[in-house]
């Protein structure tokens, strides 16, 4: 399996989990804590597991509280699936991120076309970005086009090999987005720039910050964490348990 990109040195005040009371985010910190790490590269696992020991808070079912932040929005521009589809794969993910080019190319369309399409798995991407002011302005670009139902081309186009070469300029991102179908591009524009696409961009950000994810691309597969693009046997194999699970 390929090592997880590195982490950078930055961002340190996002990163400050929320303050919250809810039991469910007490549960998903104490998975996060964890779990990532069990399914992390080797290097990172004994990089991490030393400041994680000893430090999680205790929670009755985490595993169940990381499955409940699928938001199964029927109208979540960011998701390709049926809303009620027995699995939920949610991705953390970055525009920059070398492996979560990799996982978009060789990975995700197999799911789609395994799983998605006959209606077993949903995904919710969650845009993540770690690398910087690129990073977040492509970012806010795919949620910008998602309000025109491009997400996924969008997604696609910005994925492609050596796209990330490219930069995401402002002019980059226009032409990503004319590659990806998006009719309105002054529209596109003004989204892009928006309060709303701040905030959905933050909304993703102190999730993944929350639950302990702490490098891209990371997912939750019916609530159980896989870090890093790892083969696609891993992913069926933890989309076949979690259908198990689902099953009355």
């Amino acid at each position: 399996m390929p090592s997880s990109p590195r982490k950078p040195a930055a961002r340190k005040r996002s990163r400050t989990p929320l303050v919250v009371s809810a039991a469910t985010a007490v549960a998903a910190i104490t998975l996060g804590l964890v779990s990532w790490q069990a399914t992390a590269p080797e290097e990172r696992r004994s990089r991490e597991s030393a400041s994680a020991a000893g430090s999680a808070p205790r929670a009755d079912d985490p595993a169940a509280a990381l499955a409940s932040l699928a938001r199964r929005e029927a109208g979540d521009k960011l998701a390709v699936g049926r809303p009620d589809a027995p699995v939920v794969l949610i991705e953390y993910s970055d525009f920059k991120c070398g492996y979560c080019g990799k996982f978009a190319r060789d990975t995700e369309p197999a799911l789609v076309k395994k799983y998605v399409d006959e209606g077993t798995l949903r995904i919710e991407w969650r845009n993540f970005p770690i690398f910087g002011a690129d990073s977040e302005a492509a970012a806010k670009a795919a949620w910008a086009a998602g309000q025109q139902d491009r997400f996924a081309a969008f997604h696609t186009a910005a994925y492609a090999e050596g796209s990330k070469e490219k930069g995401f300029a402002a002019d980059r991102l226009t032409e990503l987005a004319r590659q990806a179908g998006v009719p309105d591009l002054e529209r596109f524009r003004r989204d892009l720039d928006s309060p709303q696409a701040a905030e959905a961009l933050r909304r993703d950000q102190e999730e993944g910050y929350r639950i302990g994810v702490s490098s891209t691309p990371s997912f939750l597969v019916g609530g159980t964490p896989l870090a890093g693009a790892q083969p696609l046997a891993a992913f069926e194999a933890a989309i076949a348990k979690a259908r198990a699970a689902a099953r009355p």
